[in-house]
């Protein structure tokens, strides 16, 4: 791309929690790519974790990333509590509180690039306005709020808030589903604590001066343009869908980035014919779910990897406290070693490899956006097993309006654990039917549609072309 005015300085402010620190890379890459200087801020736990697991290459990272490590106060690391009636990471919440110091910090660093910048540019997460507000008061210093969820998510909560007028009468389906018993309101959604941490990063919106999203218009510009207008009446005026910001073209066998033994296994299978399954970073699944996920893949009889690991602590480089055992049943790693049934991965999975492999024909995931723009984006289908927060309503995104996968049964009862029978058959169905087959068949052309996106002259390089341009003006 051609190189704009290196007057522009941009500061990338993510919250400390991997869903929303990773976005933020992968956009510092992207603005980094047109010769624009980033600067991406945290603890040098939380960055040291968003370049470690990063999808971009160390090797091709662009050297106008600077990572700040600013100190931040001591706080607890908990580890998460499998059995927790609330399946919303509280034990994340102490990260959240110590991040909220790091304001010093980022308006001296505002103050001092103000001085040799022209123009000086703060994404930051929607989370983090309390953090960034002293921007407001530096003469050439604009904010940017940056949105990690989906545009389909974040309009039905200004539905729920406000009671917005419903645009058109195919979405009372949607109303009916989302006011329905059993599925979680925005209060049940979250914690006390949460929703006040909420409510204090929203006061601050004021001093946007536009929102970008992590989405593709092909695949919900649609609640892009109503969420838009439901936040007509504010200040922010500009708005850009700039993703998916991972990227969309995976590396081929002999260039791979990835050495995990997974791939290798995956060359292995047919084309299709493996369902991966991961829940995230933030969630921890009790031995008892577990050992009814462990019957119900075998008795699907379909191929699988499995990331069988812990969800993150606030820390994840912290040590103390024992490590939890995950527990699956007797005989279960033998069985599937000798009928060569699936993988067992407990460490770092390369997610969007596996996604892009021709093998891997669908997904049971959690539905946080990460996972399900990654999945969209390398046209993979998937069987949603929502936990909390935006989860429930990017898995009625994904099975009601894309219709490119399916829900298992009775998952959105967050305390009940969903039965091996249960598990069975979603898999069957996603995997081993002709439903199935057909949104696969959807999500692979969506999927086509979301990689042209980011090609030169598709809907997403303009909008990002269009930041940039906005931006340098």
């Amino acid at each position: 791309m051609k190189e704009v005015s290196r007057s522009v300085v941009v500061i990338m402010v993510p919250l400390p929690a991997q869903g929303h620190l990773n976005q933020l890379v992968e956009l510092a890459y992207l603005v980094a790519s047109y010769g624009i200087p980033v600067h991406y801020v945290g603890s040098a736990s939380h960055n040291h974790q968003a370049k470690l697991r990063s999808h971009i290459p160390p090797s091709s990272s662009p050297s106008d990333i600077c990572f700040h490590n600013f100190p931040t106060p001591p706080f607890l690391s908990p580890a998460p509590n499998p059995n927790s009636t609330c399946k919303f990471p509280s034990h994340l919440q102490p990260a959240f509180d110590a991040a909220s110091l790091l304001r010093g910090p980022i308006a001296s660093l505002i103050r001092s690039l103000s001085l040799e910048s022209r123009r000086v540019v703060v994404v930051h997460d929607s989370l983090m306005g309390s953090v960034v507000q002293d921007a407001a008061s530096v003469p050439n210093a604009e904010n940017y709020v940056f949105h990690s969820v989906s545009a389909f998510a974040l309009y039905w909560y200004k539905w729920e808030a406000t009671g917005i007028v419903l645009p058109r009468e195919e979405e009372v389906d949607i109303v009916e589903l989302l006011s329905s018993n059993g599925f979680p309101s925005l209060q049940d959604s979250f914690t006390d604590e949460f929703l006040k941490f909420i409510a204090l990063q929203h006061e601050f919106k004021k001093l946007s001066s536009g929102i970008i999203y992590n989405t593709c218009r092909v695949v919900e510009g649609h609640y892009v343009d109503l969420f838009t207008s439901a936040t007509a009446n504010s200040i922010t005026t500009k708005h850009w869908a700039i993703g998916p910001f991972n990227p969309v073209k995976v590396p081929e066998k002999k260039s791979r980035r990835s050495a995990h033994g997974c791939m290798e296994w995956l060359d292995k299978q047919a084309l299709n014919s493996v369902i991966y399954v991961s829940f995230g970073t933030t969630t921890a699944l009790s031995n008892k779910q577990i050992h009814e996920i462990a019957t119900g893949l075998e008795c699907s009889g379909q191929k699988f990897i499995w990331v069988l690991r812990e969800a993150d602590k606030a820390d994840v480089f912290s040590g103390g406290g024992e490590a939890r055992k995950i527990e699956l049943p007797q005989g279960f790693e033998e069985m599937v070693e000798t009928r060569d049934l699936g993988l067992l991965v407990r460490d770092w999975a390369p997610q969007l490899e596996i996604l892009g492999h021709p093998a891997t024909g669908g997904f049971l995931s959690h539905c946080g956006w990460n996972s399900c723009m990654e999945s969209i984006s390398m046209g993979v289908p998937i069987l949603a097993w929502p936990m909390h927060s935006d989860q429930p309503r990017n898995a009625v995104l994904i099975s009601k309006v894309l219709k490119i996968g399916l829900i298992v049964k009775d998952c959105m009862s967050q305390n009940k654990v969903v039965k091996s029978s249960e598990i069975q058959g979603a898999v069957k169905a996603l995997m081993a039917s002709e439903q199935g087959d057909e949104m696969r068949k959807r999500a692979a052309e969506l999927g086509v549609a979301v990689r042209g996106s980011m090609d030169e002259g598709g809907v997403s390089r303009a909008e990002l072309d269009s930041f940039i341009t906005h931006i340098s003006r």
